[in-house]
């Protein structure tokens, strides 16, 4: 197949993912979709695509890729990362800005920095199947993506433009802050009765620690034992992304994108939608504080951080001309400040 990239290393966990699969959780269907979705959409964003539109969603270490299309525009974000670009031209280009590569070219992600993801964006998108609405790959279930699965070296992931037009790059005027020291907000419950005073409280004023056992479905945390109440069986229920279950143990499990649809052990908090992203971030290792917000909170912040969005979108990008091209303008403005006629 020559209109794709090529997968040259996959990494450790990499898969297609777009904002998710919705309406399917009441016959056991996550919702998957990125883990950052904030971080997937302003990847889009830096090249033109719908917010909608599949991106390649790498987790702890990025992927090495060589272009086969004729050209390509290609934009990294949610990390502190570089794009290592090989080809007739040897450069970087830093994660918040596109750039377009031509046929041949190979391209690097390495280590993400501080951050568990990160999300490469190409113009047009992944020419890949919807399935129950949605590109975003489900392993467990083997649907979506690329035939369910994480990439592995030799899969070509075919592309809808099979060129990119030469045309200004877009970078943010900002830098951008991915929270990694800010506290997670919760709302409270819904089974919070389960649950002690004190470890309540405990739960608010303690740090905990992602462990090892994290991965799409959810992180387990180390850090204070959270006592029950009430015991910790209760008859299974719905389950949303960023549902805090407590199981025995009394160490939480935050539960994210590929996570069940129901469980059974109670909810002491709930993730609010705007800090999943977040909190999608947090490596291994990293430290998680909780603080507490009402649902009118919850739902104030979710409308300011759309009306961000937003915002970045229409007046927070610069644009500038691409290596290799001429920028007139910027050319006479030049000229027309040293004198030169």
């Amino acid at each position: 197949m020559s209109n794709g990239l090529k997968v040259l290393d996959a990494g450790p966990y990499s898969t297609i993912q777009d904002m998710g699969r919705m309406g399917y959780q009441d016959v056991g269907v996550p919702v998957s979709g990125a883990l950052d979705k904030i971080s997937a959409r302003v990847a889009n964003m830096l090249v033109g695509n719908d917010r909608h539109c599949p991106v390649l969603e790498m987790l702890l270490q990025g992927v090495a890729l060589e272009v086969q299309a004729d050209s390509v525009r290609v934009a990294l974000f949610g990390c502190e990362a570089d794009l290592t670009v090989e080809g007739a031209r040897k450069f970087t280009v830093p994660a918040g800005r596109s750039v377009r590569l031509m046929k041949g070219d190979k391209v690097k992600v390495g280590v993400l920095g501080q951050s568990l993801s990160a999300y490469l964006a190409v113009e047009g998108g992944f020419n890949l199947p919807v399935q129950l609405g949605s590109v975003s790959t489900y392993v467990r279930g083997a649907i979506g993506g690329l035939e369910g699965r994480t990439l592995k070296r030799g899969d070509c992931l075919p592309l809808v433009q099979s060129s990119a037009d030469i045309r200004d790059e877009k970078a943010l005027l900002e830098p951008f802050d991915y929270g990694y020291e800010q506290p997670v907000r919760v709302v409270l419950g819904p089974q919070h009765n389960y649950f002690t005073d004190s470890a309540i409280e405990g739960f608010f004023t303690q740090p905990y620690v992602v462990s090892g056992q994290a991965d799409r479905m959810g992180f387990r945390l180390d850090g204070p034992v959270i006592q029950h109440a009430e015991g910790y069986d209760l008859v299974s229920d719905g389950i949303v992304s960023g549902a805090i279950q407590v199981p025995g143990s009394g160490l939480p499990i935050v539960l994210l994108a590929d996570a069940q649809t129901t469980g059974g052990y109670p909810k002491i908090a709930t993730v609010i939608s705007t800090d999943i992203p977040i909190l999608g971030r947090r490596r291994p290792g990293a430290q998680v504080h909780f603080k507490q917000v009402t649902l009118d909170q919850a739902e104030s912040i979710a409308c300011e951080t759309q009306a961000w969005l937003e915002q970045l979108e229409s007046h927070g990008m610069r644009s500038f001309a691409p290596g290799g091209v001429i920028d007139l303008e910027a050319l006479r403005l030049e000229n027309l400040s040293s004198g030169v006629n």
